[in-house]
This record gives C-alpha cells, sequence and structure tokens, in this order.
C-alpha cells in the first residue's frame, strides 16, 4: 500500500509568470532556485521546494508533489497504483530539489508527483517578504467529494481527519491536521492553498506586511474549528486564495485523538463531524464577501 508522508509542493499554472513569481518572493519571501522563460521554481529558506509556477493560458493548480517514506522504490509504488488500474510513469530530475518521481492522475484530473527522497536547494535565507516555513496544506472544490475523498485513503494512505457536515473533507498523511481538503461544488478548482508560519507573532507580523503593502485580508485574524489554526487569508495577483495560519492541531496517530490544546471544546478531541458554524469558528471575524465571492 502507498503510505504517503507529506505533501511536498504545489505546480501553478499563470498567464503572467513574471506578476507572480514577483508575488511569491517579495510578499512570501520565497526563493527562486530554477529559472527559464516559461517556468519558476520557488523554495523556502530551509531548501524545500514549495511551489512551481509554469506559464499557460489560465490559473490553476495542474501538479501537486506528495513524499513517501524516504528510501522508498518508486517502482514498486508504480507496482502497488498499477493494482488499482492507475498508469504511472517515473520522471527523473525534474527539479533541482527532486532526483526522481513517479506521476499519475489523480480523479480530478490533477498530475501527482511521488517522491521518495530530496535535497536542500538553498542554505540562504531569504531577505524581505514573510517566510513561511511550509506549504501546509491545499484545498479543492470538486463536485463529489465523497469519490475523491475514497481516492485518497484507498490509493494513497490518507486518514479522514474530520467532516464539515457531509460536503467538506480535510485528510491527514502526517501529525498535521490536515494537508488536503475536499469540499463539494459544481467545479473542479483550486479553493486555497496554505502556508505554515512559526506562531502567533509571526501572524501579526504578516498582517502589518500585508497592510503596509496594501494587499487586503479577506477573512481573519481568527481560530477555525475544524484543525483550530490561527488564520488569514488574502489573494495572489492570480486571484486565488491564500491561507497564512500557526497552531494547527497535531494527531497522535496511536491514540487516536488530537493533542490537548486549552482552546479545544472536546477533549479529548477527536475526528468527527462538525456543524458549519462551529467548524468554521472557535473565535474571530465571519468571511468576508471577498473571501466568499468565489464559491458556488
Amino acid at each position: 500500500m502507498i503510505q504517503v508522508k507529506r505533501i511536498g509542493h504545489a505546480t501553478l499554472q499563470t498567464p503572467d509568470i513574471g506578476r507572480l513569481v514577483d508575488y511569491y518572493t517579495t510578499i512570501l519571501g520565497f526563493r527562486v532556485v530554477a529559472r527559464t522563460e516559461g517556468q519558476a521554481i520557488l523554495a523556502t529558506g530551509f531548501g524545500q521546494e514549495v511551489v512551481t509556477l509554469l506559464r499557460g493560458e489560465t490559473a490553476g493548480c495542474i501538479r501537486l508533489s506528495m513524499q513517501l517514506t524516504p528510501g522508498s522504490d518508486l517502482g514498486e509504488a508504480a507496482v502497488a497504483l498499477r493494482a488499482h488500474g492507475i498508469d504511472s510513469q517515473i520522471e527523473t530530475d525534474p527539479s533541482p530539489g527532486l532526483p526522481a518521481v513517479l506521476t499519475f492522475t489523480d480523479p480530478k484530473g490533477t498530475v501527482i508527483e511521488l517522491f521518495s527522497d530530496w535535497k536542500s536547494t538553498t542554505t540562504v535565507p531569504a531577505e524581505g517578504g514573510i517566510n513561511p516555513l511550509k506549504f501546509g496544506h491545499v484545498a479543492f472544490t470538486v463536485p463529489d467529494v465523497q469519490r475523491i475523498v475514497d481516492f485518497y485513503v484507498r490509493v494513497l494512505g490518507f486518514r479522514v481527519s474530520d467532516w464539515m457536515e457531509d460536503f467538506f473533507a480535510f485528510l491527514r498523511c502526517g501529525p498535521d491536521h490536515h494537508a488536503v481538503n475536499f469540499v463539494r461544488t459544481p467545479k473542479t478548482t483550486l479553493h486555497h492553498m496554505a502556508f505554515e508560519l512559526r506562531d502567533f507573532a509571526h501572524v501579526q507580523t504578516a498582517c502589518d506586511f500585508l497592510g503596509v503593502r496594501d494587499v487586503p485580508i479577506i477573512w481573519g485574524p481568527g481560530r477555525h474549528g475544524i484543525g483550530h489554526n490561527v488564520f488569514i487569508y488574502h489573494r495572489n495577483p492570480d486571484d486565488q486564495i491564500i491561507e497564512l495560519y500557526t497552531q494547527i492541531d497535531l494527531m497522535n496517530e496511536e491514540l487516536g485523538y488530537f493533542e490537548p490544546r486549552p482552546w479545544h471544546k472536546d477533549v479529548p478531541q477527536r475526528p468527527k463531524v462538525w456543524d458549519r458554524k462551529s467548524a468554521m469558528l472557535t473565535w474571530g471575524p465571519p468571511p468576508t464577501p471577498e473571501y466568499l465571492r468565489s464559491r458556488e
């Protein structure tokens, strides 16, 4: 069985690659580690690749990388995929940080890149920008949530952390409460991408940084119910929602509950189905029309 351990980086298609490179470097503070006319690869200050940008006619997330256990045999992973009727292929040296990936397409049309090992692309932190620690999670809208959840659990080894009623699923592959989310709408598209900050003070710094640069915060600060992460949301130049967060719940997998925290109302906090109101907020303002306007 394939067991994904973490998500690696997202590949975004964009009509204006220069504009997005400027955003991800000057606002978020990532570093460009490879660049051609039609592609840019960016990494965190720790050297983990986090975003790949490709020039294209429309904006969207077209690929998502995921790490297996270090040292895993990608050939064995290909055999496991074949047992599910899934064709895949190995690509070598797709980026500076990945020596090889195994690629296939998931049911919603996103190309998944499985890798076992990675190498740091830089040891020099960026100067300026918010500087998130890592790419934390990504959310997609899909017409059939249960179908895609079943695929990620059955084929890739994800576990369901929580549901918001029957239309919004939160799945984990490591200790973080969620690495991928799926929400039901008629259209398949990117819902949001999320990057982890150090702590609550880093969230405040990010708010001030965005405010000085006239980047509107479209929801937050607040604390979600599901996952209990402290959050702020804004939009990047391609109008995609970006979340910056900290203090997300961590799962004690062997015990079956999330590490106790003072903001939990359930003790111990276990996976469950949440109602919409309590799932959205423990505290903070409601989402603004600017956050909600692209939802169906």
